[in-house]
C-alpha cells in the first residue's frame, strides 16, 4: 500500500488503482479500529461506514475536482481477513466521466451507421468517415485527460493510503 498507482503495471493504466492486503485481526477487530478512531473526531479526512464499507475524502479545504476518494471493504476469505481498497474520483465525476465515454462510443456507432448508409446509397460518406476517425481520437484524450487527473490527485491519494495505514497499525501481514 506504500505506492497506491505504482503497486503493479495494471494500476498504471486503471483510472481506479486497486488495492489488496491481507490483515493479522479478524473482521470486527479492523472494522472496530476504524469505527474508534472515527470517533475520535481528531482526523481531518471525511469519512462514510456502512457494514463493512468504509469511504474516506479529502479535507473539505483541500478538495478539487480531481480529488480522490479511497473505498475500502473489509472482508473475511478463506479464514483470512482481507482489506480491499479503491482510489477513484468522487461518484459525480466518475458518472461524467463514463457518460461522456458512452457518449463517444454511441456517436461512433452512430456515424460508423451513416458512413455505411450513406456509402450504400452512392452519397458523400467523407464526413461520417472523418468522424468515425475522430471519436475514438477522442476517446483516447479521455483517458489521457483522466490519467492526468490521476496525477493531479496523487499527493492525496498517498496522503490518504498513509491515514490507513496509520490506522491499521501493525494489522497489516
Amino acid at each position: 500500500m506504500s505506492e497506491p498507482i505504482l503497486e503493479d503495471n495494471l494500476n498504471k493504466i486503471l483510472l481506479k488503482p486497486r488495492f489488496k492486503e491481507e490483515l493479522l485481526e479478524d473482521k470486527s477487530a479492523i472494522l472496530k479500529k476504524f469505527e474508534d478512531h472515527f470517533k475520535q473526531d481528531s482526523s481531518r479526512f471525511r469519512t462514510k461506514t456502512a457494514d463493512n464499507h468504509i469511504v474516506i475524502d479529502v479535507p473539505k479545504d483541500e478538495d478539487h475536482f480531481w480529488s480522490p476518494q479511497l473505498q475500502i471493504e473489509i472482508i473475511t476469505e478463506d479464514d483470512k481477513t482481507i482489506l480491499k481498497g479503491l482510489f477513484g474520483p468522487k461518484p459525480q465525476v466518475w458518472t461524467m466521466f463514463m457518460f461522456f465515454h458512452f457518449a463517444v462510443a454511441f456517436a461512433f456507432i452512430v456515424f460508423l451507421i451513416m458512413a455505411y448508409t450513406q456509402y450504400s446509397l452512392k452519397q458523400e460518406y467523407q464526413f461520417s468517415m472523418y468522424m468515425c476517425i475522430a471519436m475514438p481520437i477522442l476517446w483516447i484524450l479521455f483517458y489521457v485527460f483522466g490519467q492526468l487527473g490521476k496525477k493531479k490527485g496523487y499527493s492525496q491519494m498517498v496522503e490518504l493510503d498513509e491515514y490507513v495505514k496509520s490506522i491499521l497499525g501493525n494489522s497489516i501481514r
